[in-house]
């Protein structure tokens, strides 16, 4: 069995800024990959900021890597924590300017379908058994309470919520589990979920932009949101996204801390 890539998209949450967002497609294995958004200004890795480093330095891994999941990402592992102690330019100040991301991969080993995940990417996988998530369903929970804490419409005054989201996120540090720097901490942290696969099945990888369409505007439910793929394709879900938080510019309808984020989207059927 092999992948097929039907369609993949990827859009910038703010026009002219650069996307943190990656994804990609080999034969038997996938990825998507989510740069936090740094806490300071660029400088630790030179005049790229660390979201984009981290990003384009695990995207260029996983390109040529193979294998079993758990070796690619041991390896992708080893080599963004080889390539940081390269590029580094200073010394670190703190933990919560390390560059860390989300990250989501499968691969196909045998009859079985491998699923990679570090923190809130996700992974939807159609079979002949029905729609199941092989990572936690999206949640962001937390972010939109966070941002209600703000008062209304925190999210379009983006100086002020910003600022405010890296000062409570650095106080309690970043996530752990998240792809990072530090390889050790990576394996430590990274989930793997497993189900059988046979060809024709379908497994779409998000990063949490365009996981939105579920958890943050209930526009769609796992099993609607593949159907919607199947019947529309990816760029129409992907106006459908930017459309939403047009009408909602003001973030109040749904509380959050940007008016759009990053969203990346890959969709691959099993050959």
């Amino acid at each position: 069995m092999h992948f097929d890539m039907i369609q993949s998209i990827s859009l910038n949450g703010k026009p002219g800024v650069p996307n943190d967002d990656r994804a990609g497609c080999g034969d038997r294995h996938a990825w998507v990959i989510d740069g936090a958004t740094d806490l300071g200004p660029p400088g630790l890795v030179g005049a790229r900021g660390g979201a984009a480093w981290l990003a384009a330095t695990a995207h260029q891994a996983f390109q040529a890597a193979s294998g079993p999941l758990a070796e690619i990402c041991a390896g992708v592992f080893d080599t963004v924590a080889v390539r940081f102690e390269h590029d580094r330019q200073r010394d670190v100040l703190a933990d919560w300017e390390l560059p860390s991301a989300a990250l989501a991969a499968v691969a196909l080993e045998g009859d079985r379908l491998a699923c990679a995940f570090l923190f809130d990417c996700t992974v939807i996988h159609r079979s002949a058994n029905g729609v199941a998530y092989l990572t936690p369903a999206p949640d962001r929970v937390s972010e939109r309470t966070e941002a209600e804490a703000l008062g209304p419409g925190a999210g379009a005054a983006s100086v002020r919520s910003e600022a405010v989201l890296a000062d409570r996120r650095a106080a309690r540090e970043r996530p752990r589990q998240v792809l990072s720097v530090d390889a050790d901490r990576a394996r430590a942290a990274v989930q793997y979920a497993y189900a059988a696969v046979a060809p024709g099945d379908d497994i779409l990888l998000m990063t949490d932009g365009f996981a939105a369409l579920i958890e943050t505007y209930d526009a769609y439910d796992k099993d609607s949101l593949i159907q919607a793929m199947l019947d529309g394709g990816l760029a129409a879900l992907a106006g459908e996204l930017r459309g939403i938080e047009h009408d909602d510019a003001g973030c109040l309808r749904y509380p959050r801390f940007k008016v759009s984020d990053d969203a990346t989207a890959i969709w691959l059927r099993v050959g």
